[in-house]
């Protein structure tokens, strides 16, 4: 998007946040950072995202492509910058050298280690203003980060498709598809953008799911999360879920916190089920948020989307705040998070 001209400093922000979704599942353990640098007339004249851990930061992957032009110019970045050396060197150096003259961030670093690079940039006579568009980037981009640095663990999404009544399956076991083809797309490239993905190994046995991050023409995207089977049930020889496209860790066990703890530094991590596997997480309290994906299909019978046994009443039911709904075809997905 270089040569694209932005008005605004949340113009510019976001192109800065759409440059970071590029980094998403590829830059962990890192934070999947976007920047944009803007000359004086306007003018996107670079744009970088967070390599892979131990390659270049969106900053410098942005000055990189800024060349000379970024003397002067404005970088938009959508976490502060940071100030130390780790397997690469403190970023705030790279744009004084590169005679930026301004800094517009989104999100202050939280992080101990890295933060500062505010004031050391104000030090160094470049005016900094920070906290653009930070509630958008702290919701999107930056939130599995950010959940990881409070939590030590994973931000947990389970997801399913099923009927208005809840089922994922007819009586006889069919479920391909009650969702539509925009729906399948729209999972796919959420699978490109997570670290690792959960599933039972009663659903490997049934199903023989690839768990892959694939285009329509069924062609493999760029990332492929880890995937993780759940259960003592032993993998079937010759599954879909064991080949060569992305690692494959069975963790044969029945408790969801060993699911999360073999996703290893994962800042993301989805529940695709089945049922009893869904259920497991959230009894055990480790889900963050739902992907819900309604169909408008009745069946009247057949496996309902979750099961778990802990709840015996109304009153211990898990209650959940609607963050948003999109119409993705003639489907919904309904995003929620847990209520607190």
């Amino acid at each position: 998007m270089t040569s694209e001209r932005v008005a605004t400093d949340e113009a510019a922000m976001r192109a800065a946040i759409d440059a970071s979704q590029s980094a998403r599942g590829i830059s962990t353990p890192n934070p999947p950072v976007g920047a944009v640098v803007v000359d004086r007339a306007g003018v996107v004249v670079g744009v970088g995202s967070t390599a892979p851990a131990g390659g270049p930061h969106a900053e410098v992957v942005a000055l990189a492509a800024a060349g000379d032009r970024a003397r002067g110019a404005t970088a938009v970045v959508t976490l502060e910058p940071c100030d130390h050396t780790g397997r690469t060197g403190p970023c705030t150096a790279a744009l004084i050298a590169a005679g930026i003259t301004r800094v517009v961030y989104a999100v202050s670093d939280p992080n101990p280690v890295a933060a500062g690079g505010a004031a050391t940039l104000r030090a160094a006579g470049i005016e900094v203003v920070g906290g653009v568009l930070a509630d958008d980037v702290a919701a999107d981009p930056l939130r599995a980060w950010l959940f990881r640095l409070r939590t030590g663990r994973p931000l947990v999404t389970a997801k399913f498709a099923a009927t208005l009544d809840g089922r994922i399956a007819a009586p006889d076991g069919t479920s391909r598809w009650i969702t539509g083809d925009v729906a399948r797309e729209r999972v796919h490239r959420d699978r490109a953008r997570l670290d690792a993905i959960v599933v039972g190994s009663g659903t490997v046995a049934t199903d023989d799911p690839a768990l892959t991050a694939r285009h329509a023409d069924g062609s493999l995207r760029g990332h492929q999360p880890t995937r993780i089977v759940l259960g003592r049930r032993p993998l079937p020889d010759g599954a879909r879920i064991l080949g060569p496209e992305a690692p494959t860790r069975h963790v044969a066990s029945h408790d969801p916190a060993e699911a999360v703890a073999a996703a290893g530094d994962a800042l993301s991590l989805l529940v695709e089920g089945g049922p009893t596997v869904l259920g497991a997480f959230l009894a055990a309290g480790l889900v963050d948020r739902v992907q819900a994906y309604l169909a408008p299909t009745v069946l009247g019978a057949g496996a309902a989307a979750v099961l778990d046994a802990s709840v015996a009443t109304l009153a211990q039911a898990h209650r959940f705040t609607r963050e948003s709904v999109e119409i993705l075809g003639d489907d919904l997905l309904i995003t929620l998070a847990p209520t607190v």
